[in-house]
């Protein structure tokens, strides 16, 4: 009687099945070749590598026809593979952890960014006499999305603080010169947000920055920890029915890791679309610079970093509870591991 992969993933779960079987996963063919994949704010550097991925045409060369559908924030893109729109999401890991708290099992399988990589600012225009965390009690904040990963960074700041979130107004107002116009405008007081926003509104004197995780060392002295942040995650029940097409997602996002880090800053200027410049193509390069630190080299997430996000969360999350999470559930490194093996030198 021969052993389907279905048998394997029964007698020993996903990740261990696919460390079990290597050369049976490459041997098989796509379950699905056409797939969808939800992000909040592509033209972030936070999501570098997913771009680089589409235009290197790294998803085509495993056989994939990848669609990418952007969206104002991570919470957003989450709400679209939850509705069924879509099938992956691009976004922070941490969701995949919120979501077990609400009995929902969502898995990440590549690393994008091994740091937040977010700036939380206070506007010189609207909050010049800023002096401590107590100052924001009553202004509005400015976030990708409400729930998204701008917005987990501030409260868990406001939490270490004595603050609530109920103490200030946060407001969506997308990853892009929407969000540089609010906060210039004096429509926000202060902003979460990534690059290359953050600097092109610290270079410009906008804002004076307060949090800032684009650098391992920064964000392992606020979070106690790694904190693994964009990231490819998939409902578990998709993982385990579309194994080898969640292998060649992964085989395409370790390209680009690598590439990302192999060529120069002028180099990726060059080959993002110039929309993401946003008119300011040096403060670009900058932004890119300030990050790079934050962006995963090889899609590998760090050990710590699932109890890392799981106490962050409980600082300030109402109701979710550490006790009831298997960090070990949200996320592997199965894929990631042998797609290192596949391309060791991108």
């Amino acid at each position: 009687m021969s052993i389907t992969r279905r048998d394997l993933l029964k007698l020993t779960g996903a990740a261990g099945a696919l460390s079990m079987a290597p050369a049976i996963v490459r041997a098989q063919a796509l379950e699905k070749k056409q797939v969808q994949i939800a992000v909040g704010g592509k033209a972030l550097v936070y999501y570098l590598p997913l771009t680089i991925a589409e235009i290197k045409g790294y998803f085509k060369d495993e056989g994939l026809d990848v669609s990418i559908a952007d969206f104002a924030g991570g919470s957003k893109a989450l709400q679209a593979v939850v509705g069924g729109s879509a099938d992956v999401v691009s976004g922070a890991f941490e969701h995949t952890l919120h979501m077990q708290s609400k009995g929902q099992f969502y898995r990440a399988f590549v690393l994008q960014g091994r740091a937040p990589m977010v700036g939380f600012g206070v506007s010189k225009k609207t909050m010049p006499n800023y002096k401590s965390p107590a100052d924001l009690k009553g202004k509005k904040i400015g976030v990708t999305a409400p729930g998204s990963s701008t917005n987990m960074v501030v409260s868990f700041f406001l939490a270490q603080h004595g603050l609530k979130d109920s103490d200030v107004s946060f407001i969506g107002v997308g990853a892009g010169a929407g969000a540089v116009t609010a906060l210039r405008s004096g429509q926000i007081d202060a902003i979460s947000n990534t690059d290359p926003v953050v600097s092109m509104l610290e270079l410009a004197g906008d804002i004076d920055v307060i949090v800032d995780t684009r650098t391992l060392k920064d964000t392992r002295e606020i979070f106690g920890g790694d904190m693994p942040a964009g990231s490819l995650y998939a409902p578990q029940a998709f993982i385990d029915a579309n194994p080898n097409t969640v292998q060649a997602l992964t085989n395409a996002m370790v390209r680009a890791d690598k590439w990302i880090h192999e060529v120069s800053i002028d180099e990726i200027a060059k080959t993002v679309p110039t929309q993401y410049l946003l008119g300011e193509p040096e403060v670009y390069k900058t932004a890119l610079q300030k990050s790079m630190d934050g962006l995963s080299p090889n899609g590998m997430i760090p050990e710590d970093g699932a109890a890392t996000a799981t106490r962050a969360l409980a600082a300030y999350v109402k109701g979710f509870d550490a006790a009831k999470i298997d960090p070990a559930k949200a996320w592997t490194n199965e894929f990631a591991r042998r797609a290192n093996e596949k391309y060791p030198n991108a």
